[in-house]
C-alpha cells in the first residue's frame, strides 16, 4: 500500500475525527495538511488543486446528519472524493466481442507488463471461466518471449509461439488466426516496452492496435514511480485509445500518486490492481474501498475474500467434523492450519488490509520474523514420521533431537511449537465439547489483534 501517504491521512483523519463542528478554520486546515500529505506524495498538482477545490466545496456545504460528529462528515467527504478521483467503485473487463476478445498490453520496459499478462490469463480463467491464449510482440528482447512463455504455463493458459525475427504486427495476425480456428475466448498481446517514450515505440503500437482492433487497450504502469508514472500514462494516452489502466506493485512502499493522478490525467479508469509478485496477485481496482485503506481504514472485504479463496473449504468442513465426533487434533491438522494461512498471501498481506488502529497493534509484531517463523514450524513438522504426526505423545527428548536435527533447529524450537500445538489442541477440545458458539463470540468480541496468537494465526505472539 502506498504506506507514506495513508499514515499521514490516517493520522489525520483521527484528528479531524473529533472535531466539534466544522467551520472555515478547520476546513482550512484540514485541507493544508491533506494537500501537503498529496503533493509529498507525488499527486499531479492539477489533481491536487481539483480535489481540493471540490473536497472545500463539499465541506463548507455540510449540513451534518445527526448521527455524526462534524469531523466525522470531514472524513467522509474526504473519503468519497479521494473515489471519485480515482473512478468510483470497480471498472469491470469488457469482454462484450466475437471470440477472440482481443486485449493489448501497452506500457514502458520494468513496468511488470509480462508478469500482468500472466495474471489477468490466470484472472480471466479462474473467475471468468475463459480459454485464453497469449502471445509476446516483444521481438527486442528475446528474454521476454520466453519469460511469457514460463508465466503463462504457470498461469494455466496457452502460449503462442513467436521470435525476435519476426514483425510485431505479423505475430499479432498469425496469433488472431490461431485463437479463432482453436476457439479462444480471449487473446492477451504483451507488447513491446522501452526505458523511455520513443516515436519508434508508439508508431509501432499504433500499428499493432490497428491490426487486432482490441476491445481493451490497458496501460501497466508501475504505482512506485510517482509522477513520472503520471507523464508516462499522458503520453501513451494520447497516442492510443486506452480503455483501462492496471496498476502495478500497489503493494510497495510508493509514495501512491500514481493511484490518485492516472485516472484523473488519462481519462481511463483504473481496472486492476497487482498486488504481490505471485500469479494470483492482482484483483479488480475497487476505488472506494482504495480510497478506505489510503484513509487508513483498511479493506475488509478484500480481507474476507482473500480468506475464502485462500481456505480449503472442503478440508476445513472435514476438521470441523473430526473435531465435532471429539476425535483427536492431530499435527497433520496442525500443519494444515500453518499452511491455510501462507495460501492466505501471508502475515503481511493480511495486515495490509486491516483498519489502521488494529494495524497499529498487529504492527508490534515483527511480521519477518512472523513469517519465518511459521516457515520454520513447516519444517519442523515435516521432519517428524506419519506417526509422530497422528501422535504427538510418542515424541520424547530422543525424537526431539532428531527431528531438530532434521528441520536444521534447535530443541527449543521444537518444544516450541509442540506447546502451541497443545494450546491449539485445547482449544479443539473446548469446541468439541459444545463451547463452540461460545468461543466464536469471544473472538468477536476480541479488539484489535489481542487474541490472534497460538490459536488463531501459528507464528504471532
Amino acid at each position: 500500500m502506498a504506506s507514506a501517504l495513508t499514515d499521514k491521512l490516517s493520522r489525520l483523519v483521527k484528528h479531524i475525527s473529533g472535531q466539534a463542528r466544522i467551520t472555515e478554520s478547520n476546513v482550512a486546515d484540514m485541507l493544508r495538511e491533506v494537500r501537503m500529505a498529496l503533493l509529498e506524495a507525488d499527486v499531479a498538482l492539477p489533481v491536487v488543486r481539483d480535489f481540493i477545490a471540490r473536497v472545500k466545496e463539499k465541506a463548507l456545504g455540510q449540513e451534518v446528519i445527526g448521527s455524526l460528529q462534524p469531523g466525522q462528515a470531514l472524513v467522509a467527504i474526504v473519503n468519497q472524493e479521494l473515489a471519485a478521483t480515482m473512478g468510483e467503485g470497480v471498472s469491470d473487463l469488457n469482454l462484450a466481442a466475437q471470440p477472440p476478445a482481443v486485449i493489448l498490453m501497452a506500457g514502458l520496459q520494468g513496468a511488470g507488463k509480462t508478469t500482468t499478462t500472466a495474471k489477468l490469463a490466470r484472472w480471466l480463467i479462474n473467475q471468468r471461466k475463459k480459454k485464453v491464449l497469449t502471445v509476446s510482440g516483444d521481438v527486442y528482447r528475446p528474454a521476454a518471449i520466453e519469460q511469457l512463455k514460463t508465466v503463462t504455463a504457470q498461469a494455466g493458459a496457452e502460449w503462442f509461439p513467436s521470435t525476435p525475427d519476426q514483425k510485431p504486427a505479423d505475430i499479432a495476425r498469425a496469433a488472431l488466426d490461431y485463437a479463432r480456428k482453436h476457439y479462444f475466448d480471449v487473446l492477451l498481446v504483451d507488447t513491446a516496452g522501452r526505458l523511455a517514450i520513443d516515436e519508434a515505440l508508439m508508431a509501432e503500437i499504433k500499428d499493432l492496435h490497428s491490426v487486432l482492433n482490441p476491445v481493451e487497450t490497458l496501460f501497466v504502469v508501475d504505482a512506485m514511480q510517482g509522477q513520472d508514472a503520471i507523464n508516462t500514462a499522458k503520453a501513451f494516452s494520447d497516442a492510443l485509445p486506452l480503455t483501462g489502466i492496471v496498476l502495478t506493485k500497489l503493494d510497495g512502499d510508493s509514495r501512491g500518486g500514481a493511484a490518485l493522478s492516472v485516472r484523473q490525467i488519462t481519462g481511463a479508469p483504473i481496472k486492476f490492481a497487482g498486488t504481490s509478485e505471485k500469479l494470483d496477485g492482482l484483483e479488480l481496482f475497487d476505488a472506494n474501498r482504495h480510497a478506505g485503506r489510503v484513509l487508513g481504514m483498511g479493506d475488509i472485504l478484500a480481507l474476507v475474500e482473500q480468506v475464502t479463496a485462500g481456505v480449503d473449504m472442503a478440508a476445513a468442513q472435514k476438521l470441523a467434523e473430526k473435531v465435532k465426533r471429539g476425535d483427536a487434533f492431530d499435527l497433520n491438522d496442525f500443519l494444515a492450519q500453518i499452511q491455510q494461512m501462507r495460501s492466505m498471501g501471508g502475515l503481511s498481506n493480511i495486515m495490509d488490509k486491516l483498519p489502521s488502529q488494529m494495524a497499529a497493534k498487529a504492527g508490534q509484531v515483527d511480521m519477518d520474523k512472523a513469517e519465518k517463523d511459521i516457515g520454520r514450524k513447516q519444517g519442523i513438522i515435516h521432519s517428524m514420521t506419519p506417526l509422530e504426526r497422528r501422535k504427538p505423545d510418542l515424541i520424547k527428548a530422543t525424537r526431539k533431537r532428531r527431528i531438530a536435527a532434521g528441520a536444521g533447529v534447535q530443541v527449543q524450537d521444537v518444544n516450541r511449537l509442540l506447546k502451541e500445538f497443545e494450546q491449539m489442541q485445547t482449544m479443539m477440545k473446548k469446541m468439541s465439547g459444545g463451547g463452540m458458539m461460545k468461543m466464536m463470540k469471544k473472538l468477536g468480541g476480541m479488539k484489535g489483534m489481542g487474541g490472534m496468537g497460538g490459536g488463531g494465526f501459528p507464528g504471532m505472539r
